[in-house]
């Protein structure tokens, strides 16, 4: 191991685990999948990618991951959540349909103080694009790719919001929270980073996962530069 690179984890149970292992090495990082325990206790940090968010469920326990995953969380271990990730890391998870308050068969991490609404934004064929403002990141706009994606409903106090998407119109609860007119895609409290959408399949644009190494950075003391963003401007 580095001393001075962290190493960063990818949990490798379901979704794109190859194209986050591709974005964390082009940031210079040591990057690896994880599917057992042992591999959980190597890594410094962890990425948890899209997938279905029920079926993951599932397999954390079935690898016996869940816990030990959660203990690590609570330890203060940076992790980044990508759509069904951002759902695994929250507090609570609300079902797609809007008369049903809780997501049956999610059981969450319960390491970002937020409401996370599963498949807000539609099935498969309401998939969609934007070019959204992200705090934290500079340049131009960044391009975001939205499958299936939850959004987040309310934010605890110390949850910083990163990037929101213009509203189609009032939450059919009433409850999604606005800013700048926008609905909640992007956040993060303390070394926790989660997004709504896939940065992982814009290519040639890492500056989430330079975002998410720079926390690692900040967080555990890891003394190695961030290799530089070559993002061009398109």
């Amino acid at each position: 191991m580095n001393p001075a690179q962290p190493v960063v984890g990818v949990l490798a149970l379901q979704g794109g685990v190859a194209e986050h292992l591709a974005a964390l090495r082009r940031t210079g990082v040591t990057a690896c999948p994880v599917r057992r325990p042992e591999e959980l206790a190597e890594v410094d940090a962890l990425v948890l990618p899209g997938g279905e968010s029920t079926t993951m469920t599932r397999l954390l326990d079935t690898f016996e991951l869940f816990e030990p995953l959660r203990a690590r969380l609570r330890e203060g271990m940076p992790a980044y959540g990508s759509c069904a990730g951002m759902v695994l890391l929250a507090d609570s998870v609300l079902d797609d349909r809007p008369d049903v308050r809780d997501s049956p068969g999610v059981r969450t991490l319960g390491a970002l103080d937020v409401v996370v609404r599963r498949n807000a934004f539609g099935r498969q064929v309401d998939s969609f694009e934007a070019d959204l403002a992200f705090e934290g990141i500079e340049g131009p706009a960044l391009r975001a790719v939205f499958i299936r994606a939850p959004r987040v409903e309310k934010t605890g106090a110390d949850v910083t919001v990163l990037a929101s998407v213009p509203s189609s119109g009032e939450p059919a609860d009433g409850e999604a929270e606005a800013t700048g007119g926008g609905t909640i895609v992007a956040v993060r409290q303390g070394p926790v980073l989660a997004t709504a959408f896939h940065p992982e399949l814009v290519n040639g644009d890492d500056r989430v996962h330079r975002l998410f190494v720079r926390m690692i950075h900040e967080n555990s003391g890891h003394t190695g530069p961030v290799r530089p963003d070559t993002t061009e401007d398109t």
